[in-house]
């Protein structure tokens, strides 16, 4: 697993453990609610040895088990370890924007957030599958949970992959039900949009490493940079760059 370092960057390094070493977690992402779990697992009598937010996995585990997924709000896919129980947690956020490889085979299970580490296994087979070829010459992608190897899969979004004693098990911890529609009029939407963006963005801004907008001049863009939290993290000193073609200064011979 590759990690994305954001935050803490020293101590946050992995793997992380619990006190006792019992529980292990490595982990590609970011957790945007890790203030709020931290602190209401800090109420709850749990120590932390560092300022990440992977920790909040392992004590989220300890204290909630299997139903600790469902309280994060981030984009990740992590692997937990329990020792005292034998069990493993292969665990994807809920719209599937970190990816996580996975390969079940001869009563093994090899992992990773990119198809190359599992390749690194020379014992995973690697025979193509034709289906998953043919999505991708039809569509330009393969579609989840395929990959262009038949042995290797993709973890569904808002899933966990739970391997426990030899058995192989899958759990949705997550699914999306919209909320019954009620005219309230467009300025209430409005009003409601501002205040879940503005939300989004100033979770997102939480950050050890300097911060940068990119402008796509698409439609979602433009309305981040605006929220008053990125327009104040830029007054602080961050950086925006406008993304485009790169003008070509030498006339053509």
């Amino acid at each position: 697993m590759r990690r994305l370092s954001i935050i803490d960057l020293v101590s946050g390094r992995q793997p992380i453990k619990n006190e006792t070493g019992d529980v292990v977690v490595v982990y590609n992402g970011e957790c945007y609610n890790f203030q709020d779990l931290r602190s209401e697992l800090q109420n709850l009598g749990h120590t932390f040895t560092t300022n990440s937010d992977t920790e909040v996995l392992v004590h989220g585990y300890e204290e909630w088990g299997e139903e600790m997924p469902a309280r994060l709000n981030g984009m990740f896919g992590f692997a937990l370890w329990d020792r005292k129980k034998a069990r493993l947690l292969l665990v994807r956020d809920r719209m599937g924007i970190k990816p996580l490889y996975y390969a079940l085979f001869d009563h093994q299970l090899v992992f990773g957030s990119e198809i190359k580490a599992l390749l690194a296994d020379s014992s995973v087979p690697l025979d193509l599958d034709p289906t998953a070829l043919d999505d991708f010459l039809s569509l330009r992608y393969i579609p989840t949970p395929s990959s262009i190897y038949t042995a290797i899969r993709k973890l569904e979004p808002a899933t966990m992959l739970i391997w426990e004693k030899g058995q192989v098990r899958f759990k949705k911890y997550w699914t999306f039900e919209p909320a019954d529609f009620k005219d309230r009029g467009l300025p209430y939407y409005l009003e409601k949009l501002d205040g879940l963006l503005a939300d989004a963005v100033q979770r997102q801004l939480i950050s050890d490493v300097p911060i940068g907008t990119f402008l796509s001049g698409g439609l979602d863009s433009p309305p981040v940079f605006e929220t008053p939290d990125q327009k104040d993290s830029e007054s602080k000193g961050q950086n925006s760059d406008d993304i485009g073609e790169k003008k070509n200064e030498t006339p053509p011979n």
